[in-house]
């Protein structure tokens, strides 16, 4: 493909995103499955473009004054790729596939464009919408600007090793013969990152059941539920199952692990991925709705048995946003009432299934106050028999490292730029009757 031809793709893609709201990695993955010409390169940079405009969407419209997706590629080329607005506009060059050449008025746009300096609002140099940013002052303070710059980089690729099969070194050893390169995470002892890029899908390590997917701070919100084998354990949201093959690996497939979750779709890939990993103890329940003043048929025999329940609520995705730049402009405040709703909803399911003396993990991928500490204190509030107890005193004894030293209350917070993971907050609760 030509760097026309790779402009135009991109600004294809992106105009899809914004006018159907699609996300993005769906919107790339459809182009590239109807783009079977576009070779590996092709797709790197492609990606590499789109991904850019995302992550710094308001940026660029500030700096051309303008949101279309036509633009802000073009701009995008100009200003972060370094290319200038001369070789920018020269990419619309009359060549089959590339973009139509620029009118007058989108040159001038071009040609005067500055990304916003230093007094321009952070909401805008830090490309988040403007109406989150009391959320992230009260979560962040005096952090916020490195926070979200953060957020704009691009995330690591991380794996889980799977204790079942290998130790973290031998998984190494393994990859490493694979030539895949990696290092091992800082906090999570199962944890390996990636050095540079690979097909993890297709590699014998990967079918063989050695390794997952999974980001650190994923890793250490299965740690901080204390799972040990024998227990009984619900991962109530459980979606394509990630920590549930976790917790289950924890277990010494000892016990059994309820894998629950709505969309049968997403459920329905747990079970090939349990077998790849060797996992034995994890049943699978689809769930209908919820009512809070109805008994809950679906899981009526688990209820008041459960040594641990963890809830990975549903939630904004604000701590992800490296992994999902579009997300962050998909986010709206109706929607977010709608997932204070659903967590508030799933709390109270999980609270039911639990036994006297076990615990309640609260697992969200979010930096905002209002789906973590204030969903905790409304629990609490409406719950009197729980209480919130400090995750470190749950971390299980028999991992290859202590619990680390991050933060200093009960909950477990993580962000990108203080622990290199995907942002996650992680509450445990305990019923004490």
């Amino acid at each position: 493909m030509t760097p026309g031809a790779r402009l135009q793709s991109a600004i294809g893609i992106l105009a899809g995103i914004f006018e159907t709201r699609q996300p993005a990695d769906r919107a790339f993955d459809a182009w590239a499955r109807s783009s079977r010409f576009a070779g590996s390169k092709d797709r790197v940079a492609v990606s590499d473009l789109v991904f850019s405009v995302l992550r710094h969407r308001a940026q660029l419209a500030a700096a051309i004054g303008s949101d279309g997706a036509r633009l802000l590629a073009f701009t995008a080329v100009a200003l972060l790729q370094g290319e200038g607005a001369d070789a920018a506009a020269a990419r619309a060059d009359g060549t089959p596939h590339a973009p139509a050449s620029l009118t007058a008025e989108e040159r001038a746009a071009l040609g005067a464009a500055v990304l916003p300096g230093p007094d321009a609002p952070s909401w805008i140099r830090l490309n988040y919408p403007e109406w989150l940013h009391p959320e992230f002052e009260a979560a962040l303070g005096p952090s916020l600007e490195a926070e979200l710059a953060a957020l704009m980089e691009r995330a690591p690729t991380d794996l889980r090793v799977n204790v079942l099969k290998a130790t973290r070194d031998r998984a190494a050893s393994v990859l490493a013969d694979e030539n895949v390169a990696t290092e091992q995470t800082p906090l999570s002892p199962w944890g390996l990152r990636l050095v540079g890029r690979a097909n993890i899908l297709g590699l014998a390590s990967f079918r063989d059941g050695l390794i997952e997917l999974q980001d650190e701070g994923s890793q250490l919100a299965c740690l901080a539920a204390g799972v040990k084998p024998g227990e009984q354990v619900v991962d109530l949201c459980a979606g394509g199952g990630g920590k549930s093959l976790a917790l289950a690996a924890m277990m010494r497939n000892r016990g059994q692990v309820h894998a629950c979750d709505t969309d049968s779709r997403r459920l329905g890939k747990l079970m090939p991925r349990a077998q790849r990993a060797g996992i034995r103890n994890i049943q699978i329940r689809v769930l209908g709705p919820f009512a809070p003043d109805a008994p809950d048929s679906d899981l009526a025999d688990l209820e008041a048995r459960m040594d641990c329940v963890l809830v990975d609520a549903p939630c904004s995705g604000t701590g992800a946003w490296r992994r999902n730049p579009d997300a962050r402009w998909r986010l709206t405040s109706e929607v977010l009432a709608g997932y204070h709703a659903a967590q508030t909803e799933v709390l109270a399911r999980a609270a039911r299934l639990i036994r006297p003396g076990g615990r309640l993990v609260y697992v969200t991928c979010s930096l905002l106050p209002s789906e973590n500490e204030k969903q905790v204190e409304a629990f609490l509030a409406s719950h009197g028999g729980f209480a919130e107890v400090p995750w470190r005193s749950i971390w299980p004894e028999d991992t290859a490292a202590p619990p680390p030293g991050i933060g200093d209350g009960s909950a477990l917070r993580l962000t990108p730029a203080s622990t290199g993971t995907d942002g996650f907050f992680i509450a445990v609760l305990r019923r004490e009757s």
